[in-house]
Order: C-alpha cells, then sequence, then structure tokens
C-alpha cells in the first residue's frame, strides 16, 4: 500500500488539521472530527458528514449558502453520535438544526441517536435521508437505496434555503423535495484501498467494469466487459431513464462526478455524452457540473446525478454560495 500519509491512526486528524490550514474561514471545534463555519448567522444550522475517503465531502461543503458543520467519522465509518452532536451544538443558534444525512444504517443511526440527544438539550432537530442511488435496492451498508453524489445538490439547494431565513419546517420541505427528484447512478473501474485494510477493497480485472458500484466499494448490479465512454453512458442514463420518467417539459441540472481517480479529460468525454443523450430526449439542461464532488479515495470511476428543476429549486440551486468544494 503507498499512501501519502504519517500513520492509519492519524490519517484524518491529518486531514481536518491540514484542511482548516488552508480554509480559514473554517474552524474545528477543538477535540472534535467536526468543521463549522467561523461566522455563524441567526438561522437555521446545517449539518452533514460521514465517512472520511469521500473529499471534498462533507467539510469541503462548509460555508456560505451552504453547510453549517460537517463532521467525519473514520475513513468509510460513520461519525460517532457524540461527534454529531458537537456539531448539532456548534451550530445551534436558537432557530433549529437540520440534518442531511446519506441513507447508510450507521449514519442514520449515529446521526439519529445525536439528534435525540440534543432533543433533550432542548434542540429542535429535523432531518432529511438521501437515498438518490437508483443502481440498488439494499447494498452492503444500507437498507434501501444508499445515498451518494446527488446529497451535494442537497447541500446547496437546502443551504440556500436556509441562507434566505427559510425555518426549519420549509428547509426540510425543500430538502425532501430535493430528495425526491434527485436520481444517480455509478461505476467503477478500479478499486480503492482503505488505510487500515492495506489491500483494494475488490478485485476487477483489466478488462472488467462494474456498473452501480457504491462510494465504499460495495457491489453494483453487475460486473460486466468495459466498454467504451459512450456505451457506458447510454447503460448508466438508460437506467435512470427507466427508474424514473422525464418528458420534454422537464429541465435537469447534473453532476457528472469523479470518484477520486478519474482525470478530469475522461469526465467531459463522459458529460458530452450525456449532453448529447439529453437533446435527443429533448430534457432542457439547466447546468452542467463536472468534477469530483463526491469521491471514493482514489477509486477509478464515475456518478451520473440528474435533478429535476422547478423554479424554486433552480433559484435555489443558483444563489450565491461560498465552500470549497463547491463549483459553480
Amino acid at each position: 500500500m503507498k499512501k501519502l500519509m504519517n500513520g492509519v491512526a492519524d490519517y484524518v486528524d491529518d486531514m481536518l488539521q491540514g484542511f482548516v490550514k488552508a480554509h480559514t474561514e473554517l474552524v474545528r471545534v477543538p477535540e472534535t472530527q467536526v468543521i463549522v463555519r467561523k461566522e455563524l448567522t441567526d438561522k437555521v444550522g446545517l449539518v452533514s458528514g460521514g465517512g472520511s475517503g469521500h473529499e471534498p465531502a462533507h467539510a469541503g461543503y462548509v460555508g456560505k449558502g451552504m453547510l453549517d458543520a460537517a463532521v467525519s467519522g473514520e475513513v468509510f465509518t460513520s461519525p460517532t453520535p457524540d461527534q454529531v452532536l458537537a456539531a448539532i451544538k456548534a451550530v445551534n443558534r436558537g432557530k433549529g438544526v437540520f440534518l442531511i444525512i446519506k441513507n447508510y444504517t450507521g449514519d442514520v443511526m449515529n446521526f439519529e441517536m445525536a439528534a435525540e440527544l440534543a432533543a433533550v438539550d432542548g434542540i429542535e432537530v429535523q432531518q432529511v435521508i438521501v437515498n438518490d442511488d437508483i443502481a440498488v435496492e439494499g447494498s452492503t451498508y444500507t437498507v434501501g437505496r444508499r445515498g451518494i453524489a446527488g446529497t451535494v445538490f442537497v447541500h446547496k439547494i437546502a443551504g440556500a434555503a436556509a441562507e434566505a431565513g427559510a425555518d426549519l419546517p420549509e428547509v426540510k420541505r425543500i430538502a425532501e423535495k430535493v430528495v425526491q427528484n434527485t436520481y444517480s447512478i455509478g461505476m467503477s473501474l478500479a478499486p480503492c484501498t482503505v488505510p487500515a485494510n492495506g489491500k483494494p477493497s475488490f478485485d476487477l480485472g483489466e478488462a472488467e467494469m462494474e456498473i452501480g458500484m457504491g462510494i465504499h466499494g460495495e457491489p453494483g448490479t453487475e460486473r460486466i466487459a468495459l466498454k467504451t465512454a459512450e456505451e457506458i453512458v447510454d447503460l448508466l442514463t438508460d437506467r435512470i431513464f427507466n427508474h424514473t420518467s422525464f418528458s420534454k417539459d422537464d429541465k435537469v441540472a447534473v453532476l457528472v462526478n469523479g470518484l477520486g481517480a478519474t482525470p478530469l479529460s475522461e469526465l467531459y468525454i463522459v458529460n458530452k455524452r450525456v449532453a448529447e443523450i439529453l437533446n435527443q430526449r429533448q430534457v432542457s439542461v439547466h447546468k452542467m457540473y463536472v468534477g469530483e464532488y463526491m469521491t471514493s479515495l482514489e477509486m477509478s470511476g464515475f456518478s451520473i446525478s440528474f435533478l429535476r428543476l422547478d423554479r424554486e429549486l433552480e433559484t435555489l440551486l443558483d444563489a450565491e454560495a461560498s465552500a470549497p468544494g463547491w463549483k459553480n
């Protein structure tokens, strides 16, 4: 295993120390793995998080118009309830706190336990569970559909609503609308290596790829022979279109997300075909985001996310935001 690290036990701590050195508008809550906005305003607080290894998610989305805090667990491991509780307390300004949780069993359990502990302290907490991955129903890490890169759309739009002064029930309503209209699917060309394990999380032959792979290396729907970029995009987008109907009256935002080791040039090749398919189907594209938004360490592959927009969601997606990982 070749990693730029000082030791497995120091991996996340060293990463977070380096992160706040680079982004001085953010701070780390002492004795925690929580990153928080240095200047918090009088509004609903937004918290998300999960295992490390998905950078820039989740700390990269802490900033104006997005999250107020993010809590990082160990690599591919849910943060503990006490860490999540520290994040809730750090952002509470009396207007309530909203949790954005990806649908993984550990995340849901630990975030909900933290919310119960916060309620004992008089903090009102509500939540949304993101399950945008249409590839599989149930996997190694979860019951039901997984939460993957489409979660970034929830961070952005719910964050914009809170920044504009929406109250807690309104932030929840808007976040749920984003979840209900976001559809994602991914694929992998090669595995990643979790530092604590020291070896690749799965094996793929040189001429193989996995469809529907999860962001922790969970199995997808099938392992097939390597195809061209166009053929892969056709396969993935067909899965999305078969899962939900889009009409020529629909407008979408698109996220082509790299998993950590896919060159940006190849992501743009993918994006070219996505744009062609949407044009053929007469689906209007509001904006296309291309880059690394939610990775899996150094996994090679990508995911595609479609967000169906209405005027409300479009306005909030376009609202001003400033966070290290957000690329407008």
